[in-house]
């Protein structure tokens, strides 16, 4: 089953990427570093709910 996830900045705290994750096998919370438009540089990006 893969549901909707938000990619939301750490330091601005922006939600700058939509995703999917499988859910059965991703168990924990997805982070990666992606670029954050605002601060124009690469920043810390952690999963967080979407409603969907």
């Amino acid at each position: 089953m893969r549901i909707k996830i938000g990619l939301k900045c750490e330091e601005s705290g922006d939600i700058n990427y939509t995703t999917t994750k499988n859910s059965k096998t991703m168990t924990e919370k997805f982070e990666t570093k992606k670029y954050s438009p605002r601060l124009r540089r690469h920043t810390l990006h952690k999963e967080v709910k979407l409603k969907s």
